[in-house]
């Protein structure tokens, strides 16, 4: 790219060397092109603003490794529900799910009407609030969103937002005591450092279980299931 190579042949150039194409891309729609372009798999790993498919299995797979279930929690997502592509794939998932969604965010990163019309076609049951404080203790997991501000298209937007919000322990301990806290990281200080030694944070162990996660996506992309 730096020598001006346009996306095609980059993938055409992937193609030819690998069994399997992941694809991190700034533009939304890169991966869906890729498949167009590449024979082999492509796999979806960022796309622009838009999804982050592997993500939200990673977390739907957490959520599960900690409940043994997902039907019937209380979910709530905070921070960046306008630009954040992870919380378009989170919601499109939880949408196979019954779950009660508990969206927090600044009115000005209140999710797109896309996302908004999504969750009434699939009937999802949600609502939304300008302060984590009002549900918290509803909550059997914290979903925290970055503000990231790489995603605005506008920096002045970005500055009316920043430090909008941080998870401190006196929040953690207005909840549930088998509340979590997931976040997809990297965080930068949306939540407290104090809150790595509570009980509820398991932001770390979610990164964790997405090497088998994706070793798993990988063995189903290129061989199959044949377990």
């Amino acid at each position: 790219m730096a020598k001006g190579e346009n996306l095609a042949d980059t993938i055409r150039m992937l193609d030819a060397y690998a069994n399997a194409i992941v694809i991190r891309h700034s533009l939304e729609g890169a991966a869906k092109f890729a498949t167009e372009v590449a024979e082999s798999p492509v796999i979806n790993a960022g796309d622009g603003s838009q999804n982050h498919p592997t993500q939200a299995m990673l977390d739907l797979y957490t959520i599960w490794r900690e409940f043994k279930v997902i039907d019937g929690l209380s979910i709530g997502i905070l921070g960046d529900l306008k630009y954040a592509r992870v919380v378009n794939s989170l919601v499109q998932a939880l949408s196979y799910y019954k779950v009660r969604l508990h969206l927090i965010s600044p009115e000005l990163l209140r999710p797109r009407q896309e996302l908004i019309e999504f969750m009434n076609s699939r009937g999802m049951k949600y609502d939304w609030t300008d302060d984590p404080y009002n549900v918290i203790g509803d909550l059997d997991v914290l979903y925290v969103v970055r503000i990231q501000r790489e995603r605005f298209p506008d920096p002045m937007e970005y500055e009316k937002v920043r430090g909008a919000y941080r998870v401190t322990p006196k929040l953690i301990e207005r909840g549930k005591p088998s509340l979590i806290i997931l976040h997809p990281l990297p965080r930068v200080d949306e939540v407290d450092f104090a809150v790595d030694n509570m009980p509820q944070a398991r932001y770390f162990r979610q990164a964790g279980l997405g090497v088998p996660l994706r070793m798993a996506l990988l063995k189903l992309v290129l061989a199959g299931d044949r377990s």
